[in-house]
C-alpha cells in the first residue's frame, strides 16, 4: 500500500461518487446479512418448529437477543397462522425475495457510482502523465525508451485502476459484510463464533504467504512489456533501414527473445495469482467442515442450538468466504499495483530542471539583440561548448558552421532553452532567458530542424500548430512564402489532405517546405534554422533555400549550416571546432584567411 496515498489524491474530485458508493455498500452489506437471516423464519415454518406464542415478547437485553427474536418470530407466525399456513408461507417467501432484491439493487448502485470515480481517476492520471511527459526536458528522454513511457501511460495506469482502485470498492462493502455477518453469528451463538474466529487468522496467514513475491514478478512483466513496445516503435520508425540492410531477422530475434521473457514472467505471475482463489476457498471450506462437526455436536448432542438456526449460521459462515476472498485478491492486486504505481510515480515525481522561476517574466517582443556570454555546456560528463560567446543584433543573420560534433546544434538547443547552460548566460534584450517563461521565450522563436517533424494530420492542421487561430488565407500565404503551394494545390484535397504518419506521403523537400510554412505562419521575430537543407537533393535544396530566404527577410536569424552554399549572404559566419570559435567573419573575409572555413568550402567544391 506504499503508493495508495499518492493514488487516492486523484479520487478527491470524485468524492461525491465515493460517498454514494459507501452509502450503497453499507446497505448492500446490511441486506446481504439480512438475506441470509431471512431464511430462518422460512425454515422454522417449513420444519414446523415454531411454538405457539400468543403474548408479544418483551426485550430483556442484548444477552437474550436470540431468544427475543425467536419468540417474536413465533408470536408473528402464531398470529399469521390464524389466516392459514399458505399466507404465512407467501409472506416468508416475499420477505426472502425482498431481502435479496434490495441486496443486489444496492450492490449494482455501488458499482454504478464507483465506475465514475475509477474512470475519472484513470482519465486524470493519464492527463497528468501526458502533461508531465510534455513538460520534462529533452534530456530526460535521451536514455528512455519510448515504448517504456508508452507502457507506463497505458498498461501501468490500467493496472493501477484494477488493483488500487478495486480497494475503494472493497474497503467498505466487504469489511462491513464480514462485520454484520459475524455480529449476527455471535447473536446466534457466541460459543460457536469464538470457535470459528480461531481458524480465520490461521487461514489468512497461509493466504498472505502466497502474495509476497507478486510485486517483484509484476515489475518484471511491466518492464519487459515496455521493452518490446520499444522494439515495435523502433521497427515501425526504421522499417526502411531494417529492410534495406536485411535486418528483419535480427529485429525478429530481439522481439521474440523479449516476448519469450514476457511469457515466462507472465506465467509465473498469473500462476501465483491463480493460486490465491483455490487456496482461500479450500481453507474456507476446511473452516466450514470443522464448523459442521463442532456445530453438529451442539445441535445433536448438547441440544444447545436450534437446527434451523444452525443452518442459517452455516449460510452466514459461508457468506464470509466471498468478501474474505475478495479482500485477499485485493491484497494481491495491491502488490501488483505497487509495481505499476512505482513506474508511474517515477515520471510524475520527476522534477524538471527547466521549470520557470517564480518571478519569471513574460516577454512579448524582441527589440535589440541576443547575446551569448561565455557559456560552457556538457551532456553528462562530456564538455560540448567551451567559453562560447556571440552577439546577434536585431534583423541580422548569424551562421554557425563546422564539422559534425562541433556544437552547432547545441547552440540552437540552448537558445530555445531545451537545455540550460552549465556556466555563463544567454540574454535576450539584456534579460537572461532563465528569467523568462519558457512559453514566452519560445513564442519569440520559429524553429526549422533538419528532421521535418510532421504529424499524421492534414496539411492545414500541421501548419496551424504555428498559429492555432490562423485563417485558411493565412495558411495559403504561408505555403506560398515557403514555396509549398506549388505542390499542395495539386493534391486531391489541397490543404485538407492527410500527409500520413510523419508526413511519409510527401518527399523530403515537400516535408521541409511545410515545416518552413509552419514557422512562417507563426511570424516570430527570431528564426532558428538547424541544418534545414542538409538532407535534401539539389532541386529540393534550391526550392527550400528560396523559401528560407523569403522567411528570413526582416527577421533575426541563427542559421546552423552543413551546406555552406546556403549561408554565403549571412551577416556573420562563426566557424566552430570542438565547441570553440576558431574563425569569425563574412564569407569572403573567411575565404581570404585560407583557414578552416576555406578548407570546408573547398571540400564542398564551393569557391
Amino acid at each position: 500500500m506504499n503508493y495508495l496515498k499518492s493514488i487516492l489524491r486523484y479520487a478527491i474530485p470524485y468524492k461525491f461518487y465515493a460517498i454514494l458508493n459507501i452509502i450503497c455498500n453499507v446497505f448492500y452489506a446490511l441486506f446481504g446479512t439480512l438475506s441470509m437471516v431471512s431464511l430462518f423464519p422460512m425454515l422454522k415454518v417449513l420444519f414446523g418448529d415454531s411454538k405457539p406464542v400468543s403474548t408479544k415478547p418483551l426485550w430483556q437485553g442484548i444477552g437474550k437477543t436470540t431468544t427475543y427474536l425467536e419468540d417474536y418470530l413465533n408470536y408473528f407466525v402464531t398470529l399469521k397462522k390464524t389466516e392459514g399456513n399458505e399466507d404465512v408461507l407467501i409472506f416468508m417467501v416475499a420477505f426472502v425475495i425482498g431481502s435479496f432484491l434490495l441486496k443486489n439493487l444496492f450492490g449494482y448502485l455501488a458499482m454504478f457510482f464507483i465506475t465514475f470515480l475509477r474512470n475519472g481517476v484513470l482519465k486524470d492520471m493519464r492527463n497528468e502523465i501526458y502533461d508531465k511527459i510534455t513538460s520534462l526536458p529533452l534530456a530526460f528522454y535521451s536514455e528512455k525508451r519510448k515504448g517504456d513511457t508508452m507502457s507506463r501511460i497505458s498498461t501501468d495506469v490500467l493496472e493501477i485502476q484494477h488493483s488500487f482502485l478495486s480497494i475503494l470498492e472493497l474497503i467498505v462493502r466487504e469489511p462491513l459484510s464480514i462485520i454484520f455477518t459475524i455480529t449476527t453469528m455471535f447473536i446466534i451463538s457466541a460459543k460457536l463464533s469464538i470457535f470459528v474466529l480461531i481458524f480465520i487468522p490461521l487461514s489468512g496467514f497461509v493466504i498472505s504467504l502466497i502474495g509476497k513475491s507478486l510485486k517483484r514478478n509484476s515489475n518484471k512483466v511491466q518492464k519487459e512489456q515496455g521493452y518490446f513496445l520499444s522494439i515495435v516503435d523502433e521497427t515501425l520508425s526504421g522499417l526502411k533501414v531494417i529492410k534495406g540492410f536485411n535486418g528483419e531477422q535480427n529485429f525478429r530475434t530481439k522481439f521474440q527473445s523479449s516476448t519469450t521473457r514476457f511469457y515466462k514472467f507472465s506465467n509465473t505471475l498469473i500462476n501465483k495469482q491463480n493460486l490465491a482463489g483455490p487456496t482461500s476457498e479450500f481453507l474456507g471450506i476446511t473452516v466450514i467442515a470443522v464448523l459442521l462437526w463442532y456445530g453438529g455436536n451442539m445441535v445433536l448432542n448438547e441440544k444447545s442450538l436450534d437446527a434451523s438456526l444452525f443452518l442459517v449460521y452455516m449460510g452466514l459462515a459461508y457468506n464470509i468466504l466471498t468478501p474474505a476472498k475478495a479482500i485477499s485478491k485485493a491484497s494481491y492486486g495491491v502488490k501488483r499495483g505497487n509495481a505499476a504505481a512505482e513506474r508511474v510515480m517515477e515520471i510524475l515525481n520527476t522534477e524538471s530542471p527547466l521549470k520557470d522561476r517564480p518571478n519569471a517574466q513574460i516577454k512579448t517582443n524582441f527589440e535589440k539583440e541576443i547575446t551569448v556570454n561565455n557559456i560552457n555546456f556538457k551532456y553528462e560528463d562530456q564538455l560540448v561548448l567551451k567559453n562560447f560567446s556571440m552577439r546577434v543584433s536585431k534583423g541580422k543573420t548569424i551562421a554557425l558552421v563546422g564539422q559534425s560534433g562541433s556544437g552547432k546544434s547545441t547552440i540552437a538547443n540552448l537558445v530555445t532553452r531545451f537545455y540550460d547552460v552549465n556556466e555563463g548566460s544567454i540574454n535576450i534584450d539584456g534579460t537572461d532567458i532563465r528569467d523568462l517563461t519558457k512559453h514566452s521565450l519560445r513564442g519569440l522563436m520559429g524553429l526549422v530542424t533538419q528532421d521535418s517533424i510532421l504529424f499524421n494530420e492534414t496539411i492545414k492542421n500541421n501548419i496551424l500548430l504555428g498559429k492555432a487561430d490562423a485563417t485558411d488565407e493565412d495558411v495559403l500565404a504561408a505555403l506560398k512564402i515557403a514555396n509549398a503551394w506549388e505542390f499542395v494545390k495539386d493534391l486531391p484535397e489541397g490543404i485538407d489532405t492527410n500527409i500520413g504518419d510523419s508526413g511519409n506521403k510527401l518527399s523530403g523537400g515537400q516535408k521541409q517546405r511545410l515545416s518552413i510554412a509552419r514557422a512562417v505562419i507563426k511570424n516570430p521575430p527570431i528564426m532558428v534554422l538547424d541544418e534545414a537543407t542538409s538532407a535534401l537533393d539539389t532541386e529540393s535544396e534550391r526550392l527550400v533555400q528560396d523559401a528560407l530566404e523569403n522567411m528570413m527577410k526582416n527577421r533575426t536569424s541563427i542559421v546552423i549550416a552543413h551546406r555552406l552554399s546556403t549561408i554565403q549572404n549571412a551577416d556573420e559566419i562563426i566557424v566552430m571546432q570542438k565547441g570553440e570559435i576558431v574563425e569569425q567573419g563574412k564569407h569572403q573575409e573567411l575565404l581570404d584567411q585560407q583557414g578552416v572555413y576555406s578548407k570546408l568550402v573547398a571540400m564542398q567544391s564551393f569557391q
